[in-house]
């Protein structure tokens, strides 16, 4: 497995105060990889270190296979776009982007013009930036984070504050970067209901510390997904299903049958039962979310920021 970036417990302290601990994370290449925290938990304090814009107090991190010093030689590859987008609120669109693109070295009009398309500013002409909306604001952050071709963008809580279309619009964005240009991106939000429908890997971390690291594959086994049987013999139908390896069941205080982690099991199940003639009067399934999930290993509260 191909990891674009890699940390040894980096640490970042202000003074006494550790604002983020001995943190171990692995992005995978072409993956979204969702940083998840409440109000100063470090997600902030972690992606200024991994963009280079702050230093480490102890530990370390790779970067494209690069470590210690080599790492700087591999900034170039990543675009950030953390706390509000750097835009020239008296210029439009294409002049923000372009002074972005001469300071890399990467302008021509065609360039800035195919950038704006991507993030759905194309049509934007005259208009000023400081006349934008927020979503047009941030989808404009995320074309300057683009510029220079990066192979992994870091961002900020894009869609913080956005009204329901522009959360969909930049979702939409973050998803065709990583399913058609094949750019890996590192994401914090504290809509995490948005988020378990875009990342492929998570982090949580709180007070500074990393709690857990999980792809969402992972997360259904983690978060207890359940499903909920009832037959008119549950105490057979158990020791059948048992038996059979198909899953593993349990009694809940209810006496009916409960099947942890099996949400993509439940009609090979059912169709277990009703081969062993069973009747099967209700199967019910009990999804737990990300946001579930979070509130459960950090002991609740919420993930706001």
């Amino acid at each position: 497995m191909e990891y674009v970036l890699t940390t040894d417990k980096l640490t970042k302290k202000y003074g006494r105060v550790s604002a983020a601990k001995d943190i171990d994370i692995r992005i995978r290449r072409g993956e979204i990889y969702g940083l998840i925290g409440r109000n100063g938990a470090g997600k902030t304090t972690i992606m200024r270190m991994l963009s280079g814009l702050s230093t480490p107090t102890s530990g370390s991190y790779t970067l494209f296979g690069k470590v210690g010093k080599d790492v700087r030689g591999e900034l170039h590859k990543v675009g950030v776009l953390i706390e509000a987008p750097g835009i020239y609120p008296h210029m439009n669109a294409y002049d923000n982007l372009k002074v972005k693109c001469l300071g890399l070295g990467v302008y021509t009009p065609q360039y800035v013009k195919d950038l704006l398309e991507l993030v759905g500013l194309s049509d934007t002409g005259k208009k000023k930036a400081g006349a934008f909306s927020l979503g047009m604001r941030q989808r404009l952050g995320i074309a300057l984070a683009l510029a220079g071709e990066p192979e992994l963008i870091i961002l900020d809580e894009p869609i913080n504050g956005l009204d329901p279309q522009g959360i969909v619009e930049v979702r939409n964005i973050l998803a065709r970067l990583r399913d058609e240009r094949k750019i890996t991106i590192m994401i914090s939000s504290h809509i995490l209901e948005e988020l378990g429908k875009l990342a492929d890997s998570y982090a949580i971390i709180n007070d500074g510390l990393l709690v857990d690291q999980f792809t969402k594959d992972d997360l259904q086994i983690k978060s207890g997904n359940n499903t909920h049987i009832v037959t008119d013999d549950n105490e057979k139908a158990l020791k059948l299903i048992n038996a059979s390896g198909i899953a593993e069941g349990k009694m809940d205080s209810d006496g009916r049958i409960i099947i942890e982690g099996a949400l993509d099991r439940d009609r090979d199940v059912v169709k277990f039962l009703v081969g062993k003639d069973i009747f099967v009067k209700e199967v019910v399934n009990e999804e737990f979310s990300l946001e579930d999930y979070f509130l459960r290993v950090t002991g609740g509260g919420q993930a706001n920021g």
